[in-house]
């Protein structure tokens, strides 16, 4: 019997073949899929780069049709520089309320001088923006069981041991200041609470305008009732400043103080109609510059009532106040303002016949972000 027959060498050949022949198809199949996935994925990431980059410069083209912001002027309608009010001075380089902050506002130019005033227990009116003593004095240091007690309740004896500048060095109230030079180290130490009369003396001296938030005494101060007639003593008999350099912010007895100091100017810290303004003859408005916007700041500027905005310390801040009109700002950066000659971002055309800007009832907060430099836990 025959053993059982092997398999062919032909048929081995041709076994051979197809499995070579299918491998080659596999890989070439694989290898194709591989590139349409890259080319996939290639496409993918194409739409993810250039998608968001068409819409970029989509939305850079159309965007201007719907801008609006007050530096866009045409050519020869920008306003005046508005004036520098050194808010309690310049105390980013000195402490505030002082003597030493007051003349560095003026050494720097300066227009005009804000502050503080409260009134001693014994009617002597003196600078100082706190309820309390406890954060621009040595209070703790000389009486520190009274360190909680109201301002106003100190007489002026006490009030004057006191210094009111080393506070200034230890705890550097703004994030952005620099480095005093000794000199002026050596004269912040020596910083005592300021008088009223000798800030007003100070003022005048330099023809600087001055404007003041001033604080009633608590119930039983002497001066709890007479509060402005004393503080109207000092302006008007004792400190000798001209009248047209007051801007008059306190709004209770206005008639009567009007009456007195006619020559004072006007100032109100809210908005009003135009009307009842003029019949207050008001000049003034001192408001926060997010209350206010480029068409309210024409509205009264029409009626010769101008708009001073507090408080603008940036450059870019400040250069909106400009575009929108504002006469003047309350600011704790007078040294950094002095030196723009002109808005940051002005954007002028020649064309005349070109339509002017529609107007706007955004504040100027709606361009506004956080400051870079701010006071360290501070209220303004």
């Amino acid at each position: 019997m025959e053993k059982g027959m092997g398999q062919s060498p032909t048929a081995t050949s041709l076994e051979g073949c197809i499995k070579s022949q299918a491998a080659r198809q596999t890989r070439t199949l694989l290898h194709g899929l591989t590139l349409a996935f890259l080319l996939q994925i290639l496409s993918v990431v194409q739409v993810i780069i250039v998608g968001p980059y068409l819409a970029i410069l989509l939305f850079l083209f159309l965007i201007p049709l719907g801008m609006y912001s007050p530096c866009i002027r045409e050519m020869g309608t920008l306003g005046p520089k508005p004036a520098l009010i050194g808010h309690r001075g310049a105390p980013m380089l000195a402490p505030e309320n002082t003597e030493m902050s007051f003349q560095k506002t003026i050494e720097h130019g300066g227009d005009g001088l804000e502050t503080d005033v409260t009134i001693s227990y014994d009617g002597v009116p003196f600078l100082m923006h706190d309820s309390t003593l406890r954060r621009t004095t040595n209070i703790k240091e000389v009486y520190p069981n009274d360190t909680a007690q109201n301002a106003a309740l100190f007489s002026w004896d006490t009030l004057e041991e006191l210094n009111a500048g080393t506070w200034f060095l230890k705890d550097k109230p703004f994030s952005c200041m620099s480095s005093l030079s000794r000199a002026d180290q050596n004269q912040a130490m020596n910083q005592s609470i300021y008088k009223l009369s000798n800030f007003l003396r100070l003022a005048d001296s330099q023809n600087k305008l001055v404007i003041f938030d001033l604080y009633r005494p608590p119930e039983k101060h002497p001066y709890r009732n007479s509060w402005i007639n004393r503080t109207l003593e000092v302006i008007l008999n004792e400190s000798g400043i001209r009248p047209h350099l007051v801007l008059w912010l306190e709004n209770d007895m206005r008639s009567f103080v009007q009456s007195v100091a006619p020559g004072f100017q006007q100032t109100v810290g809210s908005k009003a109609p135009v009307e009842d303004l003029l019949m207050d003859n008001i000049v003034k408005l001192n408001l926060a510059y997010t209350e206010m916007s480029s068409e309210d700041i024409r509205k009264y500027a029409e009626a010769n009532i101008t708009t001073n905005l507090y408080v603008v310390n940036e450059p870019w801040l400040f250069s909106l106040a400009w575009c929108s009109g504002a006469h003047s700002v309350t600011t704790n950066a007078v040294h950094m303002l002095k030196n723009l000659s002109q808005p940051l971002f002005l954007m002028v055309s020649e064309n005349r016949s070109c339509p002017r800007g529609r107007k706007s009832k955004k504040h100027l907060r709606h361009w506004s972000h956080q400051s870079s430099c701010k006071p360290k836990g501070v209220t303004m």
